[in-house]
């Protein structure tokens, strides 16, 4: 393990159990100019892992999604509260994102669920892991063993994915919104088989991203392209092309 990851790790989680001072309590949200929510717990972790970069790492760029900042080739990506829905409705499926990318993508991506106490990360090259065991995506080629998540329907319809969800749902076991973090690691981990996000930002993909490629599934825009920016489908890599095949036309 490098040094970055560990203090990805480390930072990570000490974000995420900052969050849960506020978890499941009566703290209330504010709705965003995109009408969507944010926290006190949002922006206590991000200013906490800025904080954090900013001392060990102090000339590096950071890209967070309250704090904003500047794309740069080689920069430190946050999400401070990945499933800020779930939070807000007491739902632990929320997740703490943390990446370093350079000029090739994500280098270390760290996942960290704190109220499940779950840590799933990644560094280029050397696998992915969760709570310190190695993490792969599943095998399952038949439809009818296969568990496909989403974020939600409503972000489907209004992004012209609804019908290729739909045909994907008549065909597989079973479909779930779990959210967008928790649906990848549940790829990576081999608990799922694939996570259709239709629309999405940097913040939400650089971690899952690189977790899911090194657990050995595929992760691509809807048009089968790699590192991608604001739509993402992740996958065990056996359904990729049927997948996106779904969403053609």
């Amino acid at each position: 393990m490098s040094p970055r990851l560990a203090f990805a790790l480390d930072a990570a989680v000490e974000a995420g159990r900052l969050t849960l001072a506020w978890f499941q309590g009566a703290s209330g949200f504010e709705l965003k100019e995109d009408a969507s929510p944010v926290t006190a717990a949002d922006r206590a972790a991000e200013r906490r892992l800025r904080d954090r970069i900013e001392s060990a790492y102090p000339h590096e760029p950071i890209l967070g999604e309250e704090e904003g900042g500047i794309a740069a080739r080689n920069q430190w990506v946050i999400d401070p509260i990945d499933g800020t829905k779930s939070f807000v409705c007491g739902v632990p499926l929320y997740a703490v994102l943390l990446s370093y990318e350079d000029s090739e993508g994500p280098l270390v991506g760290v996942s960290y669920f704190p109220a499940l106490d779950w840590l799933v990360y990644a560094e280029r090259g050397q696998g992915a892991f969760a709570n310190g065991r190695v993490i792969r995506v599943a095998p399952q080629s038949d439809l009818n063993e296969v568990v496909v998540c989403a974020g939600g329907h409503r972000s489907m319809e209004k992004h012209g994915r609804q019908s290729g969800f739909q045909q994907i749902a008549r065909e597989v076991m079973a479909t779930r919104t779990w959210g967008d973090a928790y649906g990848h690691c549940m790829v990576a981990a081999g608990r799922a088989h694939a996570m259709i996000d239709p629309v999405v930002s940097k913040w939400d993909l650089s971690a899952v991203n690189l977790i899911v490629e090194e657990a050995g599934g595929q992760f691509t825009d809807f048009a089968g392209g790699r590192l991608p920016q604001s739509e993402a489908i992740s996958s065990n890599g056996v359904l990729h092309d049927w997948l996106l095949e779904q969403f053609r036309g």
